[in-house]
């Protein structure tokens, strides 16, 4: 997969025109407080994700990001799209659920899952309600990337706000910041590569 293509079709839609002016990150969420709940379609497994379903079950990661069209990648995105998905099983082998939230349409996700090699689930917001609600900010025609941990019972206890000093937190920092809310783990051995 190319970092860039240059087929440009499909990149000039309503979703771009919306996202095109910046915005900063404004996110007001507050740690020790249940996040926005939403329903999104999960195009890598076909089903239905409503965030609520988790709470007091598991831990679960919120990684916005940023996809142009399915051709079109953000260049600081990509490389942790991949990481994510490559380490995808580091999570769930601790019990904790990675959402990938994009705001590519059904379709141009499906294309992104396919080319990509999808393993975590890649939830489709094309309206970009939930990033809105999430306050993780736009430039560009797309809105920006961020990542949240949420404990079992759907509390914020990690949030990483795009800059262009720290675009992305890595899966090591994600990692390290999901441990203290996974029951029963012990510390070095849980956040172990392969």
């Amino acid at each position: 997969m190319q970092l860039y293509s240059k087929d440009f079709r499909g990149l000039l839609n309503r979703r771009f025109l919306q996202n095109f002016l910046p915005i900063p990150a404004t996110n007001q969420s507050y740690y020790d407080v249940a996040t926005p709940d939403f329903e999104l379609p999960d195009i890598t497994n076909g089903r239905r994700v409503h965030l609520r379903d988790y709470r007091g079950q598991q831990p679960v990661i919120l990684a916005f990001t940023r996809i142009f069209t399915e051709k079109q990648y953000c260049p600081l995105c990509l490389p942790h799209i991949v990481a994510l998905n490559k380490n995808y099983h580091r999570f769930t082998d601790l019990g904790v659920e990675v959402l990938m939230l994009t705001s590519t349409d059904e379709r141009q996700s499906q294309l992104v899952v396919r080319d990509l090699g999808l393993k975590l689930p890649l939830l489709s917001n094309p309206d970009c309600d939930v990033f809105r609600r999430y306050g993780v900010g736009q430039a560009l025609g797309a809105p920006l990337p961020a990542q949240f941990v949420l404990d079992d019972t759907g509390k914020l206890r990690y949030k990483h706000l795009f800059s262009f000093l720290d675009t992305n937190a890595s899966v090591e920092t994600l990692l390290d910041q999901v441990q203290p809310w996974i029951p029963s783990v012990t510390p070095a051995a849980a956040i172990a590569a392969p």
